[in-house]
């Protein structure tokens, strides 16, 4: 019975300070009604009042209330004027919205506290009439009771209907606060299963337990094992954390509480902590069920004073740690988290008891994106010619709801373009308008201007083909566009590299970056701000290689930064001092100093093969990597029948067993129906093709044209034909 009385009590001091609030705000109308009532009067002084009955002014008077409402003769007013003084003939009170014409004023004058009884007699001598009215008890009563009861009357019901949750709650919050916005879905509504998941295997493994945890957790607790009570879920944005959490409870059949962590801040202090609290009260009432609190660094930074501290913020977090503790998590309920700050979250918040596990899901490496794209593309019309391998490819680096927008893309281009599916055409340009966005159609350039693009271009594809560790180059275009680029060099990687990168391939990227600038100043004796971008990145990759990979022969294997936001931006700070940092900035000068002689070296040994791809590419405009190999061997590039074709078709399988990328694809040991056809066109063959060994060796990590770069082209263009026949088939 005691809670009772505690809740009662609480409701009855809640109505109290309704009462007490519309009390407050009544008298607050009623001032500002009588002042605005009052602004047609006009206060006299009693001295002067008295002047005017003596000069015969005053026509009548009327005594109520303790005051006198004078009123004055006809066409007096003027000459009463003059007995006030000036600032009194200005209207009163302090709500006087507009000037009020002169014949309705009041003049009101208070009489003194001790009666003046000569008054009488003096107003009989000028022939003043006075009166006073009776007072009438009941009516005086009634409108007391109507001006202020009445309103309070009205405020307290309209407190009450706005606060309609006090006899549940008591004093609950003002519209419902207090009550957690939890969106719950059932998995009827979500829709979302493992199946629609892809590229996140490790995930799903770790995941499947806790569904497993869901249906039987009496067989984890007669082992004597703890149940979980959450895992956190951490990666870069866009990898598909949301998607998972409704996948699990999809694949549970169980209820889904979600909260975005940013529903538990608000301005009025503990209202958090008390959505908190109602969130795991209606949890446990539908157990077995999934709590997911998405982007939860909202409330569960770490507590430090360094930044003045948010009580609001950290009473949630108390709360939240608090109800982790204290409920069983037999019942069968799990809270999920994500975010892609875990660097910021508190250590309290991670200790195990609380989010057990911590689920890291990070961009799908090759496998993963051609999976993903095979999910997005299960309901998309795709062509013959559609090949994902390729996309997944050339999408290094990218997270689902990146693939996912690329295929749209793709759909839409090709209902633009009048076509009934998807082509492998499609999906490359939806790619490259999302790198590099769409064609400037109306821009001009000078006839310097294109050829200062077209050297600059195909310098970055010249120093690509000439290095032994660079990418391949898929496409070089001139053509402007609205991403702020005169033109690109598009580079198709061979294999996954988005993990692990050997120093050779680092310094490779960074030459790669220099052919530009080094192509305007070998051949056209300038520089532009077109390579800019290309500076910008080229030095990115110098500092990460001196401050975080330990490159350089200054530091060695000094770490100078430490990562900040890992899966954010990727961003470090630098944990040196200033003079170490000045001796890394110049560590970082040396490397770029190095890669950019080797691409000035390039350009100048192939400078007679430049001037032909430059040639070929201003009369197109747009040519592929297969057609500057073509030039550069002496073939007519109009053959090269691959609108896509690299530098290099050389391909590599795909790790584990994986199934066709496209339902109308056809692997290729599938289309080999006669080995003796094979065996017929190999005798045929002009010569052998030369094995791997025989090749000339490299001496250095830039070789330059000449015979030891005959042997690879050969060896691409046998390749690249017998690849495109096999698919054509």
């Amino acid at each position: 019975m005691k809670p009772n009385k505690g809740n009662n009590k609480k409701n009855v001091m809640g109505l109290v300070s309704l009462i007490l609030w519309a009390l407050v705000l009544t008298m607050i109308f009623k001032s500002c009604s009588s002042s605005y009532a009052s602004a047609n009067e006009v206060q006299v002084e009693y001295s002067v009042f008295r002047q005017w009955v003596v000069e015969e002014l005053v026509d009548s008077v009327s005594m109520a209330g303790g005051r006198y409402e004078i009123t004055l003769k006809d066409g007096k007013e003027e000459e009463a004027k003059k007995f006030l003084p000036a600032e009194e003939e200005k209207q009163g009170g302090i709500f006087a919205f507009a000037p009020v014409a002169p014949q309705e004023k009041q003049y009101v004058t208070t009489p003194p506290p001790v009666e003046d009884l000569g008054i009488y007699s003096l107003m009989g001598e000028h022939g003043v009439r006075y009166h006073s009215d009776p007072v009438n008890t009941g009516s005086y009563l009634l409108s007391m009771l109507l001006s202020t009861l009445l309103p309070v009357v009205i405020l307290v019901g309209a407190m009450m209907f706005l606060m309609r949750g006090i006899g549940k709650n008591g004093m609950g919050g003002m519209g419902g606060v207090g009550k957690a916005n939890a969106k719950v879905y059932v998995e009827k509504k979500t829709g979302v299963t493992f199946h629609d998941v892809a590229g996140q295997d490790e995930a799903k493994e770790s995941l499947q337990e806790i569904i497993d945890i869901l249906h039987n957790p009496a067989k984890y607790t007669e082992i004597g094992a703890k149940l979980p009570k959450g895992a956190l879920l951490v990666g870069p944005p866009g990898t598909g954390k949301t998607l998972l959490a409704k996948a699990v409870a999809g694949e549970a059949n169980v209820p889904f509480f979600s909260i975005s962590g940013s529903d538990f801040v608000e301005m009025f202090v503990g209202v958090g902590a008390s959505r908190v609290r109602d969130l795991f009260k209606e949890a446990a009432k539908m157990a077995p069920c999934i709590i997911f609190i998405d982007e939860i660094d909202t409330i569960g930074k770490s507590r430090d004073n360094r930044m003045g501290g948010n009580d609001e913020r950290e009473q949630t977090l108390n709360q939240l740690l608090a109800e982790l503790d204290g409920f069983d998590p037999g019942k069968g309920i799990i809270v999920l988290g994500a975010t892609n700050r875990p660097e910021v979250l508190d250590k309290a918040l991670l200790r195990p008891g609380r989010f057990d596990r911590r689920i890291t899901i990070d961009r799908p490496n090759l496998a993963g994106r051609l999976a993903t794209l095979q999910v997005h593309t299960r309901n998309i019309r795709l062509s013959d010619d559609v090949d994902l391998k390729k996309i997944a490819l050339a999408t290094a680096g990218t997270v689902g709801a990146d693939l996912a927008n690329l295929v749209n893309e793709a759909a839409l281009r090709a209902v633009r373009h009048g076509r009934r599916a998807v082509n492998q055409e499609d999906l490359l340009a939806s790619f490259e308008f999302v790198i590099a966005g769409s064609e400037k159609k109306n821009s001009v350039l000078t006839a310097f201007e294109r050829r200062l693009v077209a050297y600059h271009e195909v310098g970055h594809a010249m120093v690509a083909y000439k290095q032994k560790h660079a990418e391949p180059v898929q496409k070089i275009t001139i053509v402007p566009h609205t991403e702020g680029s005169l033109g690109y060099t598009l580079l198709m990687p061979e294999e996954d590299k988005t993990n692990l990168r050997t120093k050779e391939e680092l310094m490779a990227q960074i030459t790669v970056s220099m052919g530009g600038r080094a192509a305007e100043e070998v051949v056209m004796n300038t520089m532009t701000n077109g390579a800019s971008q290309d500076i910008q990145e080229a030095t990115s990759v110098a500092r990460n290689m001196v401050a975080m990979f330990g490159m350089s022969e200054e530091f060695g294997m000094m770490a100078l930064g430490s990562v900040r936001n890992q899966y954010l931006d990727g961003g470090y700070g630098l944990d040196c001092a200033d003079d170490t940092a000045a001796v890394m900035d110049k560590a970082v000068k040396a490397i770029l100093d190095v890669c950019y002689k080797a691409a000035v070296d390039v350009i100048k040994e192939s400078r007679d093969d430049m001037d032909k791809v430059v040639a070929y590419l201003l009369e197109k405009e747009t040519i592929t990597g297969g057609e500057m190999v073509a030039i550069l061997e002496g073939r007519d590039p109009a053959l090269v029948e691959d609108a896509y074709a690299s530098t290099r078709t050389k391909s590599r399988p795909l790790p584990g067993d994986i199934e066709p990328p496209a339902r109308n694809i056809h692997m290729i040991s599938e289309e080999i129906k006669s080995p003796a056809a094979v065996e017929g066109a190999e005798e045929n063959a002009p010569a052998p093709e030369r094995p791997e060994e025989e090749k000339p060796a490299d001496d250095g990590p830039i070789p330059m044209a000449g015979p030891t770069e005959e042997a690879p082209a050969e060896e691409t263009s046998s390749e690249e034909s017998s690849v495109e026949d096999t698919e054509r088939n």
